[in-house]
């Protein structure tokens, strides 16, 4: 699977923030249950890993979005 490491990175930049969420949410059952060889689980943590910096990629765009609305309103009000 590493072979495969850098597309699957490439596919996942992107991926919306519910896509990216619904995967790390199977990643993380599928790790849990278990009964994968330490190769594999290693793959799953990885893709795991990039998914969960994908939503947080997409949520610190979403606070900046927040923040700058918020800070727009505040400079109209003066």
């Amino acid at each position: 699977m590493a072979e495969a490491g850098k597309d699957e990175l490439a596919e996942i930049a992107g991926f919306g923030y519910e896509r990216a969420r619904d995967e790390l949410v199977n990643v993380v059952k599928m790790l849990e249950q278990g009964g994968m060889d330490l190769d594999d689980s290693l793959a799953l943590w990885e893709r795991g890993e990039a998914l969960a910096n994908r939503c947080e990629e997409h949520l610190a765009g979403a606070r900046k979005r927040v923040e700058d609305a918020l800070s727009r309103a505040a400079a109209a009000d003066e």
